[in-house]
């Protein structure tokens, strides 16, 4: 499929993804003919002023429907997550967000949409698989046996499984990719939602600013992650669905760091050298993590490609500028 002129609705287009993609479809020449979101607009990401920007809690059926209206492609992004401190300790939140991709596919079903994207996560893969930090990066087949993350991995697996099934007995073809740790400007970098590369340059900042020069590690800083720049993400996006790929795909990264590494490469940005402080009873998630990217390579020819460290140079580059106009407010 061409998603070239095609009509397309973005749900949880408010969010930190769900904006760029907006964006990049837009300059991608598909016909974004509506945007939801159930935050007030005010708190959107980024705001599209050529779409409908629709402010409605996509948990509910009929505001799926209306969504859905006169779309030929959805795209499933909006779910109530965030960074591991918020999953850890918000599972039954993260558990409803099945509501919407339950009422979201058949809202689909029932409108005609031809091609359904659903915004799936490395949390689906067995945790048995993740335990030790030099972990052996994750190939598709090993989200089963399933023993996702309690809460939100069980949410993204089920979903997906729906998402098959309605192809199945519907007929209407989805499109699944495994996101794995999107980080990048304009996304979520205080209050408790925000991801490691957004907090990792958040604190560094913050002991910048302050004189303090300390920081403070969740764990012990030798857990491993691999992490994607939100153009790649949104790149390997639009390839996934335009595909004939029916199975889900890994979305992300094969380049390993540790957290401690993580920090080294934004203090280097930063040209400061921090005061390491762990908090080894804050959650931390399993101990290792990577994307096997072998599957992408093969069906699409293409992986990401941006390196860690200039993906984070753009997004402490911006943080900052959030940062010091907060300041100066």
């Amino acid at each position: 499929m061409d998603l070239k002129g095609k009509a397309a609705v973005v749900c949880g287009g408010g969010g930190f993804i769900g904006g760029h993609l907006v964006r990049s479809l837009l300059d991608n020449g598909v016909n974004v003919i509506r945007v939801v979101d159930v935050k007030p607009m005010d708190e959107w990401y980024q705001v599209s002023a050529d779409v409908e920007n629709v402010v409605a809690d996509l948990k509910d059926k009929d505001s799926c429907y209306a969504a859905a209206k006169g779309a030929e492609v959805v795209f499933q992004l909006a779910a109530d997550m965030g960074g591991m401190g918020f999953i850890e300790n918000n599972k039954t939140l993260c558990m409803l967000s099945v509501l919407i991709n339950t009422h979201m596919l058949v809202a689909a079903r029932d409108c005609g949409v031809q091609r359904f994207f659903y915004s799936s996560s490395a949390c689906v893969y067995n945790g048995e698989k993740q335990k030790d930090p030099r972990v052996i990066p994750l190939k598709e087949s090993d989200a089963y046996p399933a023993l996702p993350e309690d809460g939100y991995g069980w949410e993204k697996l089920f979903s997906e499984r729906m998402c098959r099934h309605f192809e199945e007995d519907f007929g209407m073809q989805s499109r699944i990719a495994r996101y794995h740790n999107v980080y990048g400007p304009h996304g979520t970098w205080t209050g408790g939602r925000e991801k490691a590369p957004a907090a990792i340059c958040r604190k560094v900042l913050e002991a910048k600013l302050s004189g303090k020069h300390e920081i403070e590690i969740w764990g012990d800083g030798n857990q491993t992650r691999s992490f994607m720049y939100i153009d790649d993400c949104m790149k390997g996006t639009q390839a996934i669905i335009e595909s004939e790929i029916h199975e889900p795909l890994n979305l992300g990264s094969n380049e390993l760091v540790t957290i401690n590494q993580l920090v080294d490469i934004v203090e280097e940005i930063a040209g400061v050298k921090l005061k390491r402080r762990y908090k080894l009873d804050a959650p931390k998630g399993v101990n290792g993590r990577n994307s096997d990217n072998t599957r992408i390579l093969e069906y699409l020819g293409w992986q990401p490609s941006i390196r860690l460290k200039d993906g984070l140079a753009k997004t402490y580059e911006w943080t900052q500028k959030e940062i010091l106009a907060l300041a100066r407010a």
